[in-house]
């Protein structure tokens, strides 16, 4: 009986949201295949095995961008195969070229992962993903609640209204000048009260969203590690957990701030 060999092809995947393409690299650099398939692991996967035949080792690369992840994610589980996430900027710099098309970008991703020059990126785990979902829902929360905040302040100002110095911002007594003891025009009221309901909504749904993050990370070690550093509560736990997932995949500080932007 004879034995049988696995080859390997390196497969780069070029994400669109309706469609892939994807492009299979021999070994020593022959083009198999590349082609457009519809954005569907079944459909990549079936591309794939219907050039390469079935028993063959897949090594692929996709850009990280929206949506690549989980496709990579489903292709890891379903398919077998292994995936790598590539820097989209680093492949652009790579790259050098003005030539865009989804032939070309993809044929590039297949070479990278093939000669080992891919420039990779953490593939962050499903849960991990979905707490980043939940964070970032929370944070265009705020910056709504901020905006319009910052709103009724130009309201005021273009009313020429100022509160007494007594008063702190936002607090009940603020909100009870604000409301019955200002000067405005219909208009102007209007628009202030209607703010200030949404105001009041968004309370609501950040408490909520605030809640289910608490819960989702009630079991998680290394948010209720963060949690016992002075300073840092529940949302800076959960967003540091979020965004950078875990520590240990950074060598040192300097690395870790660096990703941060600081």
């Amino acid at each position: 009986m004879s034995k049988v060999t696995s080859r390997t092809v390196f497969v780069g995947l070029d994400y669109h949201a309706e469609s892939v393409q994807v492009c299979v690299l021999s070994g020593e650099g022959k083009m198999l295949a590349n082609h457009s398939c519809r954005n569907d692991w079944r459909a990549v996967a079936t591309a794939v095995r219907e050039k390469c035949g079935p028993g063959t080792e897949v090594q692929a690369a996709i850009e990280s961008c929206c949506g690549a992840a989980d496709l990579a994610d489903e292709l890891i589980a379903q398919a077998r195969w292994s995936v790598d996430l590539a820097h989209p900027g680093y492949v652009a710099r790579i790259k050098q070229s003005p030539d865009k098309t989804d032939f070309s970008d993809a044929r590039l991703l297949a070479d990278l992962e093939r000669v080992g020059y891919l420039p990779r990126v953490w593939l962050a785990p499903e849960e991990v993903r979905e707490l980043r979902r939940l964070v970032r829902y929370r944070q265009t929360l705020t910056k709504e609640r901020k905006n319009l905040k910052l709103q009724i302040g130009a309201t005021l100002r273009e009313a020429r209204q100022k509160p007494p110095t007594e008063l702190n911002p936002w607090t009940k007594a603020w909100l009870d000048w604000l409301t019955n003891r200002t000067e405005l025009s219909p208009n102007a009221r209007l628009i202030v009260r209607q703010r200030l309901n949404r105001l009041a909504a968004l309370a609501t749904e950040i408490r909520a969203a605030e809640r289910l993050l608490a819960q989702q990370t009630e079991h998680d070690p290394l948010v209720q590690k963060l949690l016992t550093f002075p300073g840092i509560g529940l949302v800076t736990a959960v967003t540091l957990r979020a965004e950078i997932g875990r520590f240990d995949r950074f060598r040192t500080g300097k690395q870790l701030a660096r990703f941060c932007g600081l």
